[in-house]
């Protein structure tokens, strides 16, 4: 008997509306964490009406496309499907669409348990349909980086959750097809994020952190003492979603006053 039987589906096959929401949920929160007793996994699985180790399964298959995770020598499951390898590779290249069919599937799923969807698509003017996006495309944003830096900034090592910020490397103002993609994404502290966003750090292509020329030459001494201690210092790792190096290239070249 599979776990799905016992559970609730009776071994039904995922469906890609199902699909799509497991993968936009193991984006969302660390590898490690995929398991039956994530809450989170639990939630989903109320939601698709399987067992949460079915569940788990689901993400776990998608581990094993996870470039980074093997980098990391670690596997996902093996026994993947081929629309598992259909929702990876085609969501990979529209993270705004992930995100908003994910959004929107949920919602259909809320109203049909006549529970209140916690974002409905929007009927009004395109200005709200805009806000709302931008609002649900944050939110997935800011998950996939934290988590994929385990809530840590990659410079600095600070771990409260308070003071960190989910940063884009190319802005949202630049190229609007980066706003959801977590490779486009750094996790940092604010002030650091803010020292990033004015061109006064950046990160190499090494994964090492440069300041700015006004920042190396100053003299003041808190400067000096907080900021310069990490010149040339490498980032800390994601564990996935690793920053894309053409965006790094271009934060360099575009937005690093060197």
């Amino acid at each position: 008997m599979t776990e799905d039987q016992k559970g609730g589906r009776y071994g039904a096959l995922w469906t890609r509306e199902e699909s799509i929401l497991a993968f936009e949920l193991y984006c969302r929160i660390p590898f490690q964490k995929t398991k039956a007793n994530n809450p989170a996994v639990q939630e989903l699985a109320r939601a698709l009406g399987r067992t949460p180790a079915s569940v788990a399964r689901k993400l776990g298959n998608f581990g094993a496309f996870d470039p980074s995770l093997r980098t990391a020598d670690i596997k996902g499951l093996t026994h993947t499907s081929k629309l598992d390898r259909q929702i990876w590779d085609e969501f990979h290249a529209d993270w705004n669409g992930l995100v908003w069919e994910a959004t929107l599937l949920r919602g259909k799923r809320q109203k049909a348990t006549r529970a209140e969807p916690d974002v409905k698509r929007p009927s009004g003017p395109s200005e709200k349909k805009r806000l709302t996006k931008e609002r649900v495309h944050q939110s997935f944003f800011r998950d996939a980086v934290l988590s994929s830096y385990e809530a840590t900034c990659c410079v600095t090592g600070i771990s409260v959750r308070e003071c960190l910020i989910a940063s884009h490397i190319v802005p949202w103002s630049e190229d609007e097809r980066y706003r959801t993609d977590p490779t486009n994404g750094l996790c940092l502290s604010a002030t650091f994020d803010r020292l990033f966003d004015a061109g006064m750090m950046t990160i190499t292509e090494d994964l090492v952190v440069c300041l700015s020329g006004e920042l190396r030459s100053s003299r003041n001494a808190v400067v000096r003492a907080l900021l310069l201690r990490y010149h040339e210092c490498p980032m800390k790792k994601p564990h996935r979603f690793l920053p894309a190096m053409e965006r790094l290239r271009w934060h360099h070249a575009n937005r690093f006053k060197a």
